[in-house]
């Protein structure tokens, strides 16, 4: 129970679906298992029926949104922007939390909430083709960079390695050549970077520890703020640890799975600030 005496079983997340969005069940069960109520929206219901701020989270799931045409993402970030953008923005700029998994990732950055470096949306970034020029699926080693800064990972500590499944075709995180270095200090300065692909060493490493490519071996980050959040591998499903591939040879007294603490986090963020 939070501060204010909201529970888990007092929060509404929104799970925002479109054609070809595949991983919905699994964020709204990892949501439901902590006692939270998560509820499957369609675009075009929030859009003619549903008010978002009856939410205190919105999510936006991985999959292959309106197929991936154009670039992955893109389509679904159009169609919010062009029928929701100031809802959008004002429930960020009021401390809700907002948070994209895999192709969720891929339609925050294309919305301009992520990186977020102003509040004008403005697109910096992109996620691009995977370097392998293929369809990567594998489990990928994670370590925490943040600081404290995102909502979605405060109750990980930094410098944990998590292992969480990666399953993209473009999750290539790059900037402009000629903003890079500005950009990169930006986000170090502001505590943005959240996760980073690493080896068994926890030392940042090429392929197929970085199964994409991306810039500074980028695998998730936040917005200044810290309340919106995206990331390519996928928390939902290693919410158990018996969904790990190695889960026999770990301890098998504890058997939450590295994703599960992302939900409590942001629920545990949402009792306090709500």
């Amino acid at each position: 129970m939070g501060e204010n005496g909201m529970k888990n079983s007092d929060i509404k997340i929104c799970i925002l679906r479109i054609e070809g969005t595949n991983c919905e069940d699994e964020m709204y069960y990892s949501f439901e298992r902590l006692g939270a109520k998560p509820e499957l929206v369609h675009l075009k219901q929030l859009i003619k029926r549903k008010n978002l701020f009856d939410y205190h989270c919105l999510m936006i799931p991985g999959g292959f949104s309106t197929g991936d045409y154009v670039r992955a993402g893109a389509i679904f970030a159009a169609l919010i922007k062009s029928r929701l953008v100031k809802e959008i923005k004002k429930f960020v700029e009021e401390g809700y939390p907002v948070g994209g998994v895999c192709n969720g990732f891929q339609v925050l950055v294309e919305l301009g909430l992520l990186p977020g470096f102003d509040r004008k949306m403005n697109v910096e970034a992109v996620l691009t083709i995977n370097d392998s020029n293929r369809f990567e699926c594998r489990p990928t080693l994670l370590k925490h960079e943040n600081n404290g800064n995102s909502v979605f990972t405060k109750k990980i500590k930094k410098g944990k390695i998590l292992m969480l499944p990666s399953a993209h075709a473009e999750g290539k995180f790059l900037f402009p050549k000629n903003r890079e270095k500005k950009y990169l200090k930006r986000l170090i300065d502001n505590d943005q970077i959240v996760f980073r692909y690493v080896n068994e060493k926890g030392e940042c490493a090429g392929y197929p520890w970085n199964p994409n490519g991306s810039f500074y071996n980028i695998a998730g980050i936040c917005n200044p703020e810290g309340n919106v959040f995206g990331m390519m591998p996928h928390p939902e499903r290693v919410f158990y640890r018996w969904q790990h591939p190695d889960w026999t040879r770990t301890n098998l007294k504890n058997l939450d799975g590295d994703g599960k603490v992302v939900f409590e986090s942001v629920l545990e963020y949402i009792r306090k600030r709500f």
